[in-house]
């Protein structure tokens, strides 16, 4: 063959070079799609981030989780509370004088 000679592959030929690649992609991705998505992490308020946002003091803070107002999650001494329910039990409790 001569160097200036340039072979040109058949369509069939590349589709058979191509095909495994597809079925690899297409296995990958479905399980890609399987797969449970990641969520975003949670967002917690404290005991102190409470006290400055919303102006309640200690003691209110524990009669709200003894009671049952205030959900939380407690790590050691530490008490957590998830940020989206906390804007649940603020949006649950609008008073809204002009609706």
């Amino acid at each position: 063959m001569n160097l200036t000679e340039l072979k040109i592959p058949s369509v069939r030929s590349i589709q058979m070079l191509l095909e495994p690649i597809y079925e690899r992609l297409t296995n990958i991705e479905n399980s890609l799609k399987n797969q449970p998505l990641k969520s975003t992490p949670k967002k917690y308020y404290r005991n102190a981030d409470l006290k400055s946002l919303f102006g309640l003091s200690s003691n209110t803070i524990i009669k709200y989780r003894e009671t049952g107002i205030l959900p939380y999650t407690r790590l050691g001494d530490v008490y957590l509370y998830e940020v989206n329910l906390v804007e649940q039990i603020l949006k649950k409790n609008n008073v809204c004088l002009n609706c």
